[in-house]
């Protein structure tokens, strides 16, 4: 299948290679820039906490990253892990791949408890995971580290759902998937964008495509990159 990655330009290219082996033409057009924000870090922690491979990325070059390596991190997925490794990290743990793992994981570990715990993360998050470890008795310190930046629809991508030249479209994030409904109305190709095949990584992913209207939508069975894949070689068998 000829195959859409709007996801930014490194995960792209990363999920791109993956799909190649499997024999998949791609087209990367990014719907979303990340981009790195400024964030004081002073106090002392009791672990570091992410759900995305994008704020292990923003800490790299941050001044505070020499001590909040010395600490354990807890990632959400294999993805986000590999990312806290790259940049120093090496007190992983690792939970299943979703904000329902992660909460479960350290609570059950029960972190440093004489301090909080500090949560890399985005501008826009999909779960209150400070809400939810609060309700296990474990402080958190909210650091917004990143945001996700929408882009315009890139001429390629216009020009192939205008030529349906595209068998499916990959969304990796609710907010990547809105900015894909809201760009083609802009590039006033609505009818043929969600008429294309939708490959999400849940239902809340999926939700923006439905309520503009596309019906030929799947979902991976589990919420990571490898799912993704085998829900894409389904879809084209």
């Amino acid at each position: 299948m000829r195959i859409v990655l709007t996801r930014p330009q490194d995960d792209s290219e990363r999920t791109a290679a993956a799909l190649r082996a499997h024999g998949h033409e791609m087209l990367i057009a990014p719907l979303l820039r990340i981009e790195t924000l400024p964030v004081e870090l002073h106090q002392r922690y009791g672990a570091v906490v992410i759900t995305s491979a994008n704020a292990a990325a923003a800490i790299a070059d941050h001044p505070a990253l020499a001590s909040l390596t010395s600490l354990s991190l807890y990632a959400v997925g294999s993805r986000s892990a590999d990312a806290a490794r790259d940049a120093g990290f090496t007190r992983i743990h690792v939970a299943g791949g979703d904000a329902v793992d992660l909460v479960r994981l350290i609570a059950e570990q029960r972190p440093d408890a004489t301090a909080p715990l500090l949560y890399l993360a985005g501008q826009d998050r999909a779960a209150d995971l400070a809400g939810e470890l609060a309700v296990h008795g474990i402080a958190v310190e909210l650091a917004v580290i990143y945001r996700a930046v929408p882009q315009p629809f890139p001429a390629e991508l216009t020009a192939a759902l205008k030529d349906r030249a595209v068998d499916a479209v990959m969304h990796f994030s609710k907010r990547s998937a809105a900015q894909y409904v809201t760009g083609a109305r802009d590039a006033g190709i609505a009818e043929a964008a969600l008429g294309v095949r939708q490959l999400c990584l849940s239902a809340q992913v999926a939700a923006p495509l439905r309520e503009a209207g596309a019906t030929r939508i799947g979902v991976a069975k589990r919420p990571d990159e490898s799912a993704m894949i085998a829900l894409t070689d389904q879809a084209a068998a």
